[in-house]
């Protein structure tokens, strides 16, 4: 694989998280049987991430910085 495709395999995956609900916000009530599953599939991404040194805490800031309130540290 290229650098560049990698790169948009990146890019892809980090505007995809952003769509993702926050793994707080995944329960029985809301998401019934499949609960579990989005859990996972939330954890498999943040993970992904991390394995190529992207905060996950920080991607939404970085995608959406118009939208994102400015750190104040």
């Amino acid at each position: 694989m290229t650098n560049s495709t990698n790169d948009d395999l990146i890019q892809a995956l980090k505007i995809a998280f952003c769509y993702m609900p926050k793994a707080i916000e995944v329960n029985k009530y809301e998401y019934g049987d499949r609960y579990q599953p989005v859990l996972d599939h939330i954890q498999m991404v943040r993970e992904v991430l991390l394995i190529n040194e992207i905060d996950p805490e920080e991607v939404y800031g970085e995608i959406n910085p118009d939208s994102t309130p400015n750190s104040s540290y």
